[in-house]
């Protein structure tokens, strides 16, 4: 017989263990499923270890850049690849230790171990133990793609989850993928002392953003010494010896790279294919992403999918923000809906680049008549006094209602400014709410009012230099 409980939750990254809480404390058992380790991906290879590790790379480049600011340092910055490594794995583990001792101290919560699969809509069998709920919330989470591309099968190559096992430097690290995990890990890589190549098959990195963007970004790496290859059409990879070689269909430079180590950052995959879900008759779309409504339940009355599984996100907010959409429908009467947020993101190279809302390509696709707001980092005067004038801000509005409808912040604190300008946009506020707001001095985020002062038609200012 299986054993009953209110409700199953399958996975424990940033949305199952928050809604357990909920769930617990509203009187219901709850039964907590975990293969691996609890936390999921941000606590154990994404945001929590990497931007540990980034700090520590940013530790490195402010050393070495000392000098600049009147500090002498004596002798070369050198890294300990190790020590790093296990300040990641301290402050990764408190996290990791902390979501598993909270849910196994959870009155009215059973935590079971082991790989969870659907045996009908209802139950769900871990090991030797099936379990019953009429309540059942997948949140599974995903992993890196390991691409179809010649050669891949032949060599060693590292995704973002084993390069958190890595206590060494790599003299040449080779990064197939130009857009966020794979910039965040060039860079951090680079700065801990590594020769770094970033291989990108499209014309430009993250294109996903705007040109201007995507320029600003490749010209900050660059600065740092990080070769970029792009519109690789063909990538071949192979062994020479102790060395990898990627071969390069590329317009520009030559046809080989030649690195110690390889990453691959091409994208994502939903953990769903080992789930069972076609016992529970649970609709399953594109790419292995769970389908999900609005307010994320499946096609299976009594199933949710939460997180990088449902293909609504793959930010750890976004997340965290579909168990709150979920325990606001079942728990407190408010119909939230996924539809209602804003798109917001930060990518973690230094500087960051903070996100919200839509991308100029995107507001000019929609047709709306826009205007758009740009300031260099060089006239912003915090930026100046940091020695980090590197990057730029703009805000897209609308011309007609003055409804903010995206921004960009590429530059220090770009992932903290992004929130003044999203605030008000979730506010519905026009565009003037900021301009006649008055900000502190000196800070990046004073600029904003001035910056909304020089708006101008967005379709004249959409190249890189716009």
């Amino acid at each position: 017989m299986p054993t009953s409980y209110d409700a199953i939750i399958i996975g424990t990254g940033q949305a199952g263990p928050s809604l357990a809480g909920r769930l617990a404390a509203a009187g219901m058992r709850v039964a907590v499923v975990e293969r691996g380790r609890f936390g999921g991906t941000c606590v154990n290879t994404g945001c929590i270890p990497t931007k540990t590790l980034v700090a520590s790379a940013y530790a490195a480049h402010m050393a070495r850049r000392a000098g600049e600011f009147g500090v002498d340092v004596a002798g070369a910055v050198r890294v300990d690849m190790r020590r790093v490594k296990a300040r990641k794995d301290a402050i990764s583990g408190t996290s990791r230790t902390g979501v598993e001792n909270w849910l196994k101290h959870m009155e009215r919560c059973t935590v079971y171990e082991g790989q969870a699969r659907f045996e009908s809509p209802r139950e769900v069998r871990v090991g030797a133990d099936t379990l019953a709920a009429p309540r059942i919330f997948v949140n599974v989470g995903g992993r890196a793609v390991v691409p179809d591309m010649p050669g891949v099968g032949q060599i060693p190559y590292l995704t973002n989850s084993s390069m958190m096992d890595v206590d060494y430097l790599p003299s040449h690290l080779i990064v197939v993928g130009g857009s966020y995990v794979g910039l965040e890990f060039g860079q951090m890589y680079r700065r801990f002392g590594s020769e770094v190549t970033v291989v990108e098959m499209a014309d430009r990195l993250v294109p996903r953003e705007d040109e201007d963007v995507s320029a600003a970004i490749e010209g900050i790496l660059e600065h740092e010494g990080i070769a970029v290859r792009l519109n690789a059409k063909c990538i071949a990879l192979s062994r020479r010896g102790d060395d990898i070689v990627a071969r390069v269909d590329c317009e520009q430079g030559t046809p080989e790279v030649v690195g110690s180590h390889v990453l691959l950052a091409v994208g994502r995959r939903p953990n769903t294919d080992d789930l069972g879900l076609e016992r529970a008759g649970v609709a399953v779309g594109r790419g292995g992403y769970i389908v999900a409504d609005d307010q994320l339940r499946t096609n299976v009355e009594g199933i949710w999918a939460l997180g990088d599984c449902n293909g609504r996100g793959a930010f750890t907010h976004t997340s965290y923000n579909d168990f709150e959409i979920v325990a606001a429908n079942l728990l407190d009467h408010d119909p939230r809906r996924v539809s209602d947020r804003i798109p917001a993101y930060a990518l973690y190279i230094d500087p960051p680049l903070g996100r919200a809302g839509l991308s100029d390509a995107e507001v000019l696709a929609g047709g709306r008549p826009a205007l758009v707001a740009k300031r260099a980092m060089t006239n912003v005067t915090r930026a100046v006094e940091k020695g980090e004038t590197q990057g730029f801000m703009k805000i897209v509005v609308d011309a007609k209602t003055g409804e903010i409808l995206g921004a960009a912040i590429l530059g220090p604190g770009g992932d903290e400014v992004i929130h003044s300008i999203l605030d008000v946009m979730y506010a519905k506020a026009p565009y003037s709410l900021i301009r006649r707001a008055m900000h502190i001095h000196p800070t990046v985020s004073e600029l904003i009012p001035t910056m909304l002062d020089d708006l101008r038609p967005l379709a004249a200012a959409t190249t890189p230099g716009g």
